[in-house]
């Protein structure tokens, strides 16, 4: 008692000296930061530790407890027995089931007769019991074994059988196919595959063409800043699905900005064909030719751009 007196009186005063401190650090005409004068952090402190102390005064009266009443009545020590052997016997017929599904799945023998499956040899006295694998297990992974086999030789050995990646490339060449076909039959759904030459298309597309192109290519395609559109010269291709490409799409690290998003498809193929209406036009002040020479890939492609419009 005299140890735990000593130790509250000890508290109280680091307490109080911690309370003195405060009051010296802080300015008496200034409140605390966090809006509490310096009596309610005395009070709020001193709410805390009688909590604690609480707290510890309830665990030693515990324990007092504990130690006075195993002095008066000490637990006494027993001397430890052996339990009786097991009587295997006896144990067998108590874990006697009747066999189930899973018994007869697993290929399970009942317990009583391990002693007709032990292997005629034992190591240190160790038996081991013949328990082999159920015969659905060994058809699964005998099965799995030829299946495998056979699968190599059909599509890596005979190459009877596409393989995923070539099976991939068809997939994506009938899905180009599809979607070609499908805008061809869209007639505001066109893109740079199903573009065509279309005289009917170059009025309207002069008119987008004055109001978009003509300040980097020029009032009739000489070009300015962009390149000229009237010779047979291209930085990138001179097909109208190329054009149509480019002017969809854009160029922008060379300035060409992409007109997809400001422009719907028919418009961008009205623009398309009229820019290839002003092949050979020869404008004054023409600027130089740039790229490289256009040679149409096909007799179809020869006959188009010979048959387009001149100005």
């Amino acid at each position: 008692m005299k140890k735990i007196n000593l130790s509250m009186a000890m508290l109280l005063f680091s307490v109080s000296v911690f309370a003195k401190a405060g009051e010296s650090i802080v300015p008496t005409t200034k409140e605390p930061s966090i809006g509490l004068s310096t009596t309610e952090l005395l009070i709020i402190a001193l709410l805390l530790f009688a909590i604690v102390l609480l707290f510890v005064a309830t665990m030693l009266f515990r324990a007092f407890k504990i130690m006075y009443k195993e002095k008066l009545n000490p637990t006494p020590y027993h001397k430890y027995e052996a339990e009786a052997p097991l009587d295997y016997e006896e144990w067998l017929k108590q874990k006697k089931t009747k066999p189930n599904i899973w018994t007869k799945l697993l290929s399970l023998k009942p317990i009583e007769e391990e002693k007709n499956m032990i292997i005629p040899h034992a190591y240190d006295g160790i038996h081991e019991l013949n328990n082999p694998v159920p015969s659905w297990f060994n058809f699964l992974f005998y099965g799995t074994m030829i299946f495998a086999a056979g699968y190599l030789y059909y599509y890596h050995i005979g190459e009877y059988g596409e393989r995923q990646d070539t099976a991939y490339e068809t997939e994506m060449v009938k899905a180009a196919e599809d979607k070609r076909k499908f805008l061809s039959k869209s007639v505001g759904n066109i893109d740079e595959n199903s573009v065509k030459l279309d005289q009917a298309q170059i009025v309207a597309g002069k008119a987008i063409f004055d109001g978009n192109c003509i300040a980097c290519h020029g009032e009739h395609g000489q070009g300015l800043v962009g390149p000229n559109l009237t010779d047979e010269f291209w930085l990138h291709g001179g097909s109208i699905n190329e054009v149509f490409k480019t002017i969809k799409y854009g160029v922008p690290e060379k300035g060409m900005v992409s007109w997809e998003k400001s422009m719907s498809s028919k418009n961008i193929s009205e623009v398309a064909n009229y820019i290839m209406s002003l092949q050979g036009s020869k404008p004054a002040n023409a600027k130089a030719p740039q790229g490289e020479k256009y040679e149409p890939k096909s007799v179809e492609d020869s006959v188009k751009n010979e048959s387009s419009p001149k100005k």
